[in-house]
């Protein structure tokens, strides 16, 4: 698997050329921020070992800088017991540091948030019921391209599974052309109880319609040997 994400990566970089780009409606980039009062919605739905996610996300910017939301998730396992809605995702972004505040050109935000809420029977950290979380999300946008990591740290509060754990969450985004983009990602997670510790890669494709963006994306999970597919839609009011 490792073998075949790299590929995906050797091969964007192959079809990457000087496409400009409105950064300002490229709701996929992992360093997109939107503007005051411009409201981000984006419709989920996925596909995972045995089971299916379906989400919904809202997203409104506050100020300039900051961007608040919200998302929620269902799951139906069809090989076990794991049913239910995910917590109830409220968080928000702050953009601590513009390109254009330092030499380097690099961008600096703040993640927070907390979930609460969800159903008991769905046992992953990302449904978990009072779970807080903080973070820096960090990185630079060229004309082609973005390079962008993420630091976060979670608080997981629970009687039976109260953990804390980080993810590290490095990130490579292609601007294909004017209408195509390609993403991939790495994600490594650890945690305090090893059960839950991760390694997983994925990508994405991404086709630009105006301010709507409809999105394939593709996960591998190496320490559970699990596969995940989907399809997202960000429509930008």
């Amino acid at each position: 698997m490792k073998r075949i994400f790299f590929g995906f990566v050797v091969l964007a970089l192959s079809g990457v050329g000087g496409h400009a780009a409105d950064l300002a409606r490229d709701t996929s980039d992992p360093l997109f921020i939107q503007a005051k009062t411009e409201l981000l919605s984006t419709t989920s739905l996925g596909y995972f070992d045995n089971g299916l996610r379906v989400g919904q996300a809202l997203s409104y910017g506050l100020i300039d800088r900051l961007a608040i939301g919200a998302n929620v998730h269902y799951q139906q396992d069809f090989d076990g017991p794991e049913d239910g809605f995910s917590s109830v995702d409220l968080g928000g972004v702050y953009r601590m540091g513009i390109a254009t505040e330092n030499n380097r050109r690099i961008i600096y935000d703040v993640l927070f948030g907390l979930k609460f809420g969800g159903s008991h029977r769905v046992r992953t950290p990302d449904y978990a019921d009072s779970t807080y979380y903080v973070g820096l999300r960090f990185g630079r946008q060229y004309e082609s391209m973005t390079l962008a990591g993420t630091i976060k740290s979670s608080w997981i509060f629970d009687e039976t599974r109260g953990m804390a754990f980080i993810d590290f969450i490095p990130e490579i985004y292609f601007r294909i052309s004017s209408d195509w983009r390609f993403g991939a990602n790495f994600a490594l997670r650890k945690a305090t109880n090893p059960d839950y510790d991760e390694e997983q890669v994925g990508v994405k494709l991404v086709r630009q319609y105006g301010r709507t963006q409809y999105v394939g994306y593709f996960d591998y999970a190496f320490e559970s040997e699990s596969i995940g597919a989907g399809a997202r839609i960000n429509i930008l009011f």
